[in-house]
């Protein structure tokens, strides 16, 4: 595989936590320390600027007192056996950063004064809706979001993030079409997996920046003619679907490096048809 797919394709690997790795060493000034005991942090509070307390049970009375991080730009939870967030926790105005995985959390925070997160991720919670002050977070940029095993209410205000570039939302089940999804011009990337999408709206039109589209392990059965709009569109993952068939405007997508087909029910004249289409695509059945 070319090198060019084998990036794409590493997209659609399922290292959820070593993704958000990578992202959380992003943030902070260059070269900053990485304080894993939050004891030690709380002793210095100044120009603390990133914390990763994954794998550790928490004392709950230092953890209460994560605001006092004040300069903090990056938390990372992860098994640490609490069901809340910190006291005081949206003061901390210059947070940039935040992930939780595998803790029984079952709201968001305030949101309010989060106003400069760019990446937020809760894995594992107990959480059941998105709350519509998600529009406070007017910087972010990847919102991450799964492995709840219920039924998921998303807000109507999504499209006022208008930064916001990628979006996943894998393993829990949607209580309705995410057509506020499909009103973000600026996602880059697109990750509906396991949430029981039946339906792909036609207005790809609003999709001028769209080159990643995953939708895995659902009843799709019908990809829209209009797809073709997304024109930016490099990769496409349908996995584990109920497609029979591709419109024959998937040809127009010019950019298209790899699409996966996997795990559908296309018989051999569709597949045959679909490689005439997409001559310079690989194509996965």
């Amino acid at each position: 595989m070319p090198l060019k797919r084998l990036i794409l394709f590493s997209l659609l690997s399922n290292a959820t936590f070593l993704f958000s790795q990578k992202e959380f060493d992003k943030y902070g000034p260059l070269g900053c320390q990485v304080y894993t005991d939050l004891k030690e942090a709380l002793k210095i509070e100044k120009k603390v600027y990133k914390v990763d307390l994954s794998y550790q049970k928490l004392d709950l009375k230092l953890y209460e007192k994560i605001a006092n991080l004040s300069d903090l730009q990056a938390l990372k939870l992860s098994g640490n056996e609490v069901t809340d967030y910190p006291k005081n926790f949206e003061s901390l105005f210059n947070l940039l950063y935040f992930a939780s995985y595998n803790n029984k959390l079952n709201t968001f925070p305030t949101l309010k004064g989060l106003y400069n997160l760019q990446f937020f991720e809760l894995q594992h919670t107990l959480i059941d809706s998105i709350p519509a002050q998600i529009a406070y977070l007017s910087r972010l940029q990847s919102f991450k979001f799964g492995n709840t095993d219920d039924t998921l209410k998303l807000p109507t205000t999504f499209h006022f993030l208008k930064n916001l570039k990628d979006i996943s939302i894998e393993n829990c089940v949607l209580d309705s079409f995410p057509k506020e999804l499909f009103k973000i011009p600026s996602l880059y990337y697109l990750n509906l997996s396991n949430t029981n999408t039946w339906y792909l709206t036609k207005h790809f039109e609003r999709f001028p920046n769209l080159e990643v589209l995953v939708i895995e392990n659902n009843p799709l059965a019908k990809i829209p003619f209009d797809i073709y709009k997304a024109q930016k569109l490099r990769l496409i993952s349908l996995r584990g679907n109920n497609l029979t068939k591709l419109p024959d405007s998937i040809s127009q997508l010019e950019n298209l490096s790899l699409l996966d087909l996997r795990g559908n029910k296309f018989d051999a004249d569709e597949m045959q048809k679909i490689k005439f289409l997409l001559p310079g695509c690989e194509i996965k059945f």
